[in-house]
C-alpha cells in the first residue's frame, strides 16, 4: 500500500506536467485517472491505515499520514478521528430523540423521518460540505493550519489524554501544512490542470466515496451488531481492494488486519447466519444496481407497530372482560 501511495503521487505529478500536451481525450483520461486513484486511496489504502498503522515507528507513520494527506486531499489524522472514533462507534445510527444522529456520516442524518436520505443528495451535498470544510482548513494560514476553535467535532474526537491529544492535533496541523505546500506545487506546475482537472476530479472522488459509504449501510439494521453493514464477497474485487468488501466483518472487528477478514467471517459465521442481513451481489460503489435489496431498517418500525397493536388489543380485551 505504501508503494501504491508513492505511485499515485508520481502519476499525479506526471499528469500535471503533461497537461498542456494532452489532447481532449488525454485530458479526459487524466480526469478519470485522478478520480480513480483518489477514490481507491480513500476507501482502501488510507482507510486501512487509519485502523492499522503500517509501521512500529511513530515517525514513519506520521510521514505516511502527511504523504497520503496529499494523495487524498485531506488530513489522514482528521480522517482517522472522524471515521474510527465517530463512524465506527455509532455505526450509521438513526436519529435520536433530538432529531440528530451521533454518526456525522450517517445516511439517516438528513433523511425524512426514520428513512435514509436520498443517495444523490448524500453523495453530492456531502461532497460539497467536505470540500468547503477542507478549503476552510487549508486557508487557516494565519494560525499555521492548527485545528481551529470552530472545529468542535475534531476537538471533541481527539484523545482526552493531554499528551496524545496534542500529538493528534499536531499531526492534523502537519498534514494540512504539507497538503497546502503540495497545492502550491500543483499550481506552479499547471494552474490550468489544477482548476480544470484536479479540483473537479477531487469533488467527484468525494461524491463517489460517499456513494461507497451509502451502499455499505443502505437498508441495513443499525441496531443489530451482525446486520448493521453490507458485505460483498466477490473474489476479484476483494483481491484488488485488500478485502474491502468484508464490510460487516470490518465493523465487527475494525482493528483486525485486512488479510484476516475472511477468517472473521468464518469465526462469526454462526452469529452472522443467525440473523437476517444484507449480502450484496455487487460492490458498494455499484450498490444502486442492487435493486432487490431488502430494507431491514424497516423491521424496527414494524416491530414497534406490532407491539403497540398487541398492547392495545390486550387492553381492549381486559376492558371488555371487566
Amino acid at each position: 500500500m505504501l508503494a501504491l501511495s508513492i505511485a499515485q503521487f508520481i502519476v499525479t505529478l506526471f499528469l500535471a506536467v503533461r497537461w498542456e500536451e494532452w489532447s481532449t481525450f488525454g485530458r479526459v483520461a487524466s480526469f478519470l485517472c485522478i478520480t480513480a486513484m483518489t477514490v481507491y486511496n480513500i476507501i482502501v489504502v488510507s482507510h486501512l491505515f487509519t485502523h492499522t498503522h503500517w509501521f512500529n515507528s511513530p515517525l514513519l507513520n506520521a510521514l505516511v499520514s502527511m504523504f497520503n494527506s496529499v494523495n487524498i486531499g485531506q488530513s489522514i489524522q482528521a480522517y482517522e478521528l472522524t471515521h474510527v472514533r465517530n463512524h465506527h462507534r455509532y455505526n450509521n445510527d438513526r436519529k435520536g430523540p433530538d432529531g440528530k444522529t451521533k454518526d456525522a456520516s450517517s445516511t439517516y442524518r438528513d433523511g425524512t423521518g426514520d428513512e435514509h436520505v436520498g443517495a444523490l443528495r448524500y453523495a453530492v451535498f456531502g461532497a460539497a460540505e467536505s470540500l468547503l470544510s477542507i478549503g476552510r482548513a487549508l486557508l487557516g494560514v494565519t494560525r499555521l493550519w492548527r485545528v481551529g476553535e470552530h472545529e468542535q467535532e475534531l476537538l471533541f474526537l481527539a484523545s482526552k489524554t493531554p499528551a496524545r491529544q496534542a500529538r493528534e492535533l499536531r499531526q492534523i496541523q502537519l498534514d494540512r501544512m504539507v497538503q497546502f505546500l503540495a497545492i502550491g506545487l500543483f499550481l506552479a506546475i499547471s494552474w490550468k490542470w489544477f482548476l480544470l482537472c484536479y479540483l473537479p476530479a477531487f469533488f467527484v472522488s468525494l461524491a463517489l466515496v460517499n456513494v461507497q459509504n451509502y451502499y455499505e449501510h443502505y437498508g441495513a439494521l443499525p441496531e443489530s451488531t451482525y446486520a448493521n453493514s453490507v458485505s460483498y464477497y466477490g473474489r476479484v474485487y476483494n483481491f484488488l481492494t485488500f478485502n474491502d468488501g468484508y464490510h460487516q466483518e470490518h465493523h465487527l472487528r475494525p482493528l483486525t488486519h485486512w488479510i484476516q477478514m475472511p477468517k472473521v467471517r468464518e469465526e462469526c459465521g454462526a452469529k452472522l447466519n443467525a440473523v437476517e442481513r444484507i449480502v450484496s451481489p455487487v460492490p458498494a460503489l455499484l450498490g444502486a444496481f442492487h435493486r432487490k435489496r431488502k430494507q431491514l431498517h424497516h423491521q424496527r418500525a414494524v416491530t414497534v407497530v406490532t407491539i403497540t397493536v398487541a398492547q392495545e388489543t390486550t387492553t381492549f380485551s381486559k376492558a371488555a372482560g371487566q
